[in-house]
């Protein structure tokens, strides 16, 4: 079988997922709409160009430009497309699909669906309230009751930013006041507030066909802008795997809601087909979900996938087809994964695009290295310059911790852009 595939998506993520799919010997060709400076540069990978597919979000033209270039699996990255119902459009003209449909992708494209499927199903969670735009009044007395540390979450889509766990009542009323101003727009028309949970937190994703859950090793991102997890929240600063914390019984204790989570699916008459995510907190009581994205994470995958040695575009295409029964994923158990995120000055506010970046072909000759583009572009002369407020991630598979950890930052050390910034302390918690 020799399969052509197109994959959504211009992060990180993608071009992780690019790379792994590039190396199996049953795939022929990859279109990656719109892609970014790395994918540019795979083996058998083209970047689809905006006068091509000018709307990756548009379920029709996603399904038409399928069915127009013989694409035989699409690989939906970003939540932005699962939630519009391109995998469904696609799976209408009968090609199979790496993703969920616009019915389950609502887990995480609005925060109350996702907390009132988890009340309805008794996934273990935090306390939750849910105040629409027109019960300001109401939010309001409820943060003062609650008090804090709380969380502040936006019903929508915010590209990771809608979420705000807030140490003071002050912090938590600015969060508040900014959901219902419109610094979201339309996701933060419904805003939700909920207890605030203590301990680490970790994600564990699965691919899910529908009945057949396979879990993948767990994982930790960093989540806040600054080291010491000081700052606002971003879509994530960098991640460890696997989690020297997570022992045997907390793991079978997170897949085992996560199986539960497919099963309740399923009784409610929605199909699940791609990867599941669980972001849970270790609390004393044991582990509860924070949140669910239907999607890979990003950049959990940047570490995951080059710690996958099952080919990745079988396991993919048996999802997509509901035959993962018979599929198992291996990963090397005896390399360490960490992920160092590069960001633009500003991030997570605003920042400059179209900087130079150099170096990255010396910090990939460090052994175990690669580099994912987050935010990039390629001019034609080969330059790479940041496209994006998260620009790269410098991951390192090593024996140890400590040695992947030390190639991580030698490896970022050597890459250079004005304005390029980082934590220090990615993976420390892993030691």
């Amino acid at each position: 079988m020799s399969s052509n595939v197109l994959v959504i998506g211009a992060g990180g993520r993608e071009h992780a997922i690019v790379r792994s799919l590039s190396m199996s010997p049953h795939v022929a060709r990859i279109d990656v709409a719109p892609g970014n400076g790395g994918t540019a540069g795979e083996p058998k990978t083209r970047n689809v160009t905006p006068d091509v597919l000018s709307d990756v979000e548009s379920p029709a033209a996603i399904a038409e430009y399928a069915v127009a270039h013989d694409i035989d699996l699409v690989v939906i990255g970003p939540e932005a497309p699962l939630v519009a119902g391109v995998a469904d459009a696609v799976r209408a003209v009968g090609i199979p699909v790496f993703g969920p449909g616009e019915s389950a992708a609502r887990l995480e494209g609005s925060k109350k669906f996702a907390k009132d499927f988890m009340v309805r199903h008794n996934v273990p969670t935090s306390a939750y309230y849910v105040f629409a735009s027109g019960q300001r009044d109401e939010a309001f007395s409820q943060l003062e009751r609650m008090g804090a540390p709380v969380v502040i979450k936006a019903d929508g889509l915010a590209a990771g930013k809608g979420v705000t766990v807030a140490t003071t009542l002050d912090e938590a009323r600015a969060a508040l006041s900014e959901c219902f101003d419109g610094r979201f727009g339309a996701a933060g028309d419904t805003v939700v507030i909920e207890e605030c949970l203590v301990g680490p937190e970790c994600s564990v994703l699965c691919f899910v066909d529908g009945e057949t859950v396979v879990p993948m090793a767990p994982s930790q991102d960093h989540k806040r802008v600054g080291e010491g997890d000081t700052g606002p929240n971003t879509g994530g600063m960098g991640v460890y795997s696997p989690v020297p914390m997570v022992d045997a019984v907390t793991y079978g204790t997170m897949v085992r809601t996560m199986q539960e989570v497919a099963s309740a699916l399923a009784t409610e008459g929605i199909e699940y087909r791609g990867v599941l995510y669980g972001g849970f907190m270790l609390t004393s009581a044991g582990p509860q979900v924070l949140e669910f994205n239907v999607r890979f994470g990003d950049p959990e995958t940047q570490v995951l996938l080059p710690r996958l040695r099952t080919d990745f575009f079988e396991a993919m295409y048996a999802c997509a087809t509901g035959k993962l029964a018979d599929t198992t994923l291996e990963f090397s158990d005896d390399l360490k994964g960490v992920s160092v995120v590069m960001a633009s000055a500003g991030y997570p506010g605003s920042y400059e695009t179209g900087v130079s970046i150099t170096g990255i072909d010396d910090a990939e000759a460090i052994e175990g290295v690669q580099v994912f583009h987050a935010g990039t572009t390629r001019d034609e002369d080969g330059t790479v310059r940041t496209a994006g407020g998260r620009v790269l991630n410098v991951t390192t598979l090593a024996p140890s911790f400590g040695l992947a950890i030390e190639r991580a930052y030698e490896a970022v050390d050597r890459i250079d852009f004005e304005g390029a910034f980082f934590r220090r302390d990615i993976g420390q918690k892993a030691l």
